[in-house]
């Protein structure tokens, strides 16, 4: 286990901006996630998990509570028969190469989305067409308060739209296990290396983001009504609406967490002012 004070949590986060947290723990068995979250329920401490920080945007003020990470420990990945075995800390790319490796087809959307397993499950995470909802057979969940571990099945996480149970409950992903289907590798490579070729023409991937920043409104694309709304390429301070889609905020150099925050409100309040629909963040805002 390590403790980190003052933790610059821009290292931590793929915007590569924001401020520090007071405290953060890496854990490294799911007994030491368990003993922390205990500790800090009993001590009534506020505290957040963190994946992989690719949809995590701390502010410049800090966090005055403590984040939890999962150490490598808990990237492990397994296959047995049709199912891959995944640590809530294993990347979806690490995940999606077993699966290909195993001749098993239905993780190829995910392979390119760059999060960890644990924060895909908790926000559903999804991409050309495909959601953890549609994949996942049960999870391993750590209690929020530290009390044990339990296992859920996947049709009890109540998914829907990038939403799990978890954001209600709290409780942090030990481990996953992805139910898939035989198939031709040639074709699941073929099929990765498609979307691989897809995200890099159209996503702003050279830069510093956290992926499509806003949720997609009911009956709209939030990237549209960005360019709609004539604000690609818009840009406060080292922070600018993607000129390649503008779906995405990115980080062109020195963005604080402020003027990502600054560029939101100027891209929500434009968009509402046009077309009358408010655009909600997908990305995770933490701090005071």
């Amino acid at each position: 286990m390590e403790r980190i004070s003052n933790a610059d949590m821009s290292k931590y986060t793929s915007f590569r901006a924001g401020g520090c947290a007071d405290e953060l723990i890496i854990v490294d068995t799911p007994e030491e996630l368990l003993d922390v979250l205990k500790e800090l329920s009993e001590k009534k401490d506020e505290y957040i998990m963190l994946g992989n920080g690719s949809n995590t945007l701390f502010k410049d003020s800090g966090y005055h509570g403590t984040v939890v990470k999962l150490g490598e420990s808990f990237d492990e990945v397994r296959v047995h028969e049709n199912k891959v075995l995944a640590g809530g800390g294993a990347l979806l790319s690490v995940v999606a190469r077993a699966a290909l490796n195993a001749g098993l087809t239905g993780f190829e959307f995910a392979s390119g989305i760059p999060g960890s397993t644990g924060g895909a499950i908790f926000m559903n995470a999804g991409a050309y067409g495909g959601e953890m909802k549609d994949i996942v057979d049960n999870v391993t969940l750590a209690k929020r308060d530290g009390s044990g571990l339990v296992t859920v099945k996947g049709s009890d996480m109540d998914f829907s739209y990038r939403h799990s149970i978890l954001e209600e409950t709290g409780d942090i992903v030990v481990a996953v296990a992805f139910s898939l289907s035989k198939g031709d590798k040639q074709d699941i490579q073929a099929t990765m290396a498609e979307l691989t070729q897809k995200r890099n023409e159209k996503q702003p991937v050279q830069y510093p983001s956290a992926g499509s920043f806003f949720k997609r409104p009911e009956g709209h694309f939030a990237g549209k009504l960005i360019q709609d709304a004539g604000l690609k390429g818009v840009t406060v301070g080292g922070a600018q609406v993607s000129q390649l889609h503008s779906g995405f905020v990115i980080n062109v150099g020195g963005a604080t967490a402020s003027d990502i925050i600054d560029l939101m409100h100027l891209v929500q309040n434009t968009v509402y002012d046009r077309f009358g629909v408010m655009l909600e963040p997908e990305v995770r805002i933490i701090g005071d």
